[in-house]
C-alpha cells in the first residue's frame, strides 16, 4: 500500500500543478471569473488530498498497513475524482448535471479523514497515552 498510494498521490499532485498552471495561463481568459474560481477550488482540493494520500501512505509505513489507511487513501482518490473532477467539468464544459456529484466527493474526503483519525487514535489507545 505504501509505495502504491505514495505514487498515486504524487501523480495526483503532478496533475494538480498542471491543472493549476493550465487554469492560470490558458483558461482564465476563456471561461470567465466565476468559472475560474470554481476550477481553482477543484485544483485546491486536489492538492490538499494528493498530500493526504501521501500522508496516509507514509503512516502505513510507520504504523503498519491497515484497512483503515488503505480505505483512507482510496477515499481521498475517489474524492479527488468526484469533487475536483466535477468542478472541472462544471467550470470548463458547463456540465450542470455534475453539480450533484460534487458533494459525493466531499463525503469521500470526510470519510478518508475520519478513517485516518481513527487509525491514529487506535495507536494511542495501544500505547496507553
Amino acid at each position: 500500500m505504501q509505495r502504491k498510494y505514495a505514487g498515486i498521490g504524487a501523480i495526483v499532485m503532478l496533475l494538480a500543478v498542471a491543472f493549476g498552471a493550465f487554469g492560470a495561463h490558458i483558461l482564465k481568459e476563456r471561461i470567465g471569473e466565476s468559472a475560474i474560481g470554481t476550477f481553482e477550488t477543484g485544483v485546491h482540493y486536489q492538492m490538499i488530498h494528493g498530500i493526504a494520500m501521501l500522508v496516509a501512505a507514509l503512516f502505513s509505513g510507520k504504523w503498519g498497513e491497515s484497512r483503515r489507511l488503505l480505505w483512507s487513501g482510496r477515499l481521498f482518490l475517489i474524492g479527488v475524482i468526484l469533487f475536483s473532477g466535477s468542478l472541472y467539468g462544471l467550470s470548463t464544459l458547463d456540465f450542470r448535471w455534475l453539480g450533484p456529484v460534487t458533494p459525493l466527493g466531499g463525503v469521500a474526503f470526510l470519510g478518508g479523514w475520519l478513517l485516518l483519525a481513527l487509525e491514529a487514535w487506535k495507536g494511542t489507545s495501544r500505547a496507553g497515552a
